[in-house]
């Protein structure tokens, strides 16, 4: 005799939305924004079909548009003249550089749109590094004392919420320190804590033209500064060392191929833990849909109950215009 038969509860559409365990809201989303310089360029990025760079003048338009579809985080990255580059980040820390100048448009068109930003030097190096280049290695220390004053320029313009993207050892809290020191005791720290040497990056990279080149003794990869995607463990120890440094949320990146880890992670701490799903997993799906061979919509959908069912609290994705409209 069956006393119990699960198929009750997913008889027709309402009742299986309200035993639902997961559940996507618009408020779940942080949207990445590519910004260059110029004006009235609204340029699609090649790698990344139906995204955008965008100039500051239609950068308004954009964040005026997100805002009114309730998606109220935004995490901004700039894309740097070559000629600004160097191998000291000189160009990150200028007060009236590209991101500071982003942050401050945002903000006066948007006050109360929450802004993150990205704390790298990969954007701003000749070689495509996120730390200074020396003596045949990524030099740790060094880079860490830019990006704290980064991070500090990046409060001074208005940015609500750092994100060191880095992986650099200890940056945490020198990036805190620092913003203690200088009184920005309300700004907070979103790190990058397990961040992979994943191979889904490479459409971003095109995005921001900020490629590893090759170097002598240094790798054309970033594997002796980002985690090894083999490893499991070392993800909960590097982000438990964040969090006490000073991180108000922790990050997983890649999504998809490291779900297992945002679980850990999430079992783990007793801060927010925020997934970044990245360009090559948005690239795939795109590719996929314009062959025909997956349903976009179900498989976005899918993909992002997913990390959210696996343990994320916020999601860095994409995908977060398209999903709002289907909402």
């Amino acid at each position: 005799m069956r006393l119990r038969r699960n198929r009750r509860l997913r008889t027709n559409p309402a009742i299986r939305s309200l035993v639902r365990e997961t559940s996507i809201a618009p408020t779940d989303f942080i949207v990445p924004l590519f910004v260059t310089e110029g004006k009235g360029i609204k340029q699609e990025i090649s790698s990344m079909p139906n995204y955008y760079r965008y100039s500051l003048d239609l950068l308004q338009k954009e964040v005026k548009e997100l805002w009114a579809m309730g998606l109220k985080s935004v995490l901004i990255f700039v894309k740097v003249s070559d000629h600004l580059k160097d191998n000291k980040g000189t160009e990150a820390l200028r007060a009236e550089g590209l991101m500071q100048r982003a942050i401050k448009t945002i903000k006066d068109v948007c006050p109360d749109m929450l802004v993150m930003t990205d704390v790298a030097l990969d954007p701003y190096s000749t070689y495509g590094h996120d730390g200074i280049v020396a003596h045949g290695s990524i030099q740790n220390d060094a880079t860490n004392s830019v990006l704290a004053k980064m991070a500090l320029s990046h409060a001074q313009a208005g940015a609500d919420v750092i994100a060191p993207s880095d992986m650099m050892d200890g940056r945490i809290f020198d990036i805190r320190s620092l913003l203690e020191q200088e009184g920005y005791h309300n700004t907070a720290i979103m790190s990058y804590s397990a961040k992979y040497a994943s191979a889904f990056y490479g459409p971003f990279r095109d995005a921001l033209q900020s490629a590893p080149v090759d170097l002598k003794n240094i790798p054309k990869d970033k594997q002796t500064y980002q985690m090894d995607p083999a490893n499991r463990q070392e993800a909960v120890k590097q982000t438990l060392m964040d969090i006490e440094q000073g991180a108000d949320i922790v990050m997983v990146k890649p999504g998809l191929s490291y779900l297992d880890i945002v679980r850990e992670v999430t079992d783990a701490v007793d801060v927010p833990v925020a997934v970044y799903q990245v360009s090559g997993e948005y690239a795939m799906l795109k590719a996929a849909a314009e062959k025909g061979w997956l349903d976009y919509n179900a498989v976005m959908m899918e993909q992002l109950l997913s990390i959210k069912r696996a343990g994320a609290n916020m999601i860095a994705s994409y995908f977060a215009k398209d999903v709002v409209r289907l909402l």
